[in-house]
């Protein structure tokens, strides 16, 4: 019962860990504009995505634009854009893969096979985190050295966006999901020995044993 209901926190862990990340994905806000001037009333804020940029006038307003190329990226854009949509691919199969060998289901018979192949979805689902926590912490560590390097100019300095801070918050879901879908293990109520019971003799009418009992 507790290694059930393990698994089903495990995976709700995992499923929100991946919503999530799918929504960092497609946020625009990666990258925003940094206010470093004494006057923070600017005329626009740019925000720097994986799919697109968007500019926000002041009156509220907002344009975007899609990258046209992939090749005009930055290197860290490229690696984020790839590296995320292998973690979500990676997550929905994990996702498959769990529910395959949940306790709840009846995919598989063997419990001992059951938890194997959770085992192996928790395993996906902390892969999965991996290749997401990458690119965050490399775009992370651009952003912060762009912005104390004195040599990139004021404009082009950004801060960190939204979207890595829900990264972030789905990785650690992720890897906590993940952990406890690996511990599963088989339900104490199968055992790998089997009880087997001699059949019971029944008496005739004359108090002497039935014969077919022994054939």
């Amino acid at each position: 019962m507790a290694s059930a209901a393990l698994e089903i926190l495990g995976l709700i862990l995992c499923v929100f860990g991946t919503l999530l990340e799918m929504v960092a994905c497609g946020l625009p806000t990666w990258k925003v504009t940094a206010f470093i001037e004494a006057n923070i009333v600017v005329a626009q804020t740019i925000w720097d995505g994986l799919w697109m940029s968007c500019a926000v006038q002041s009156t509220g307003q907002m344009q975007c634009k899609i990258h046209d190329s992939m090749l005009a990226l930055s290197h860290d854009l490229q690696a984020a854009r790839a590296l995320t949509v292998i973690s979500s691919v990676m997550c929905v199969i994990g996702l498959m893969v769990v529910i395959a060998g949940a306790q709840c289901t009846n995919c598989m018979k063997t419990e001992s096979v059951k938890a194997r192949v959770v085992n192996v979805g928790g395993v996906i689902y902390i892969i999965s985190a991996i290749f997401v926590l990458v690119p965050l912490c490399w775009m992370a560590n651009n952003i912060i050295s762009d912005f104390y390097n004195p040599q990139v100019p004021t404009a082009k300095k950004r801060e960190i966006g939204a979207a890595l801070y829900i990264g972030w918050a789905a990785t650690a879901l992720l890897l906590l999901g993940g952990s406890m879908l690996c511990c599963s293990c088989p339900s104490s109520g199968s055992s790998g020995y089997s009880v087997k019971y001699a059949p019971t003799t029944r008496a005739t009418s004359n108090g002497n044993q039935d014969k077919r009992n022994y054939v």
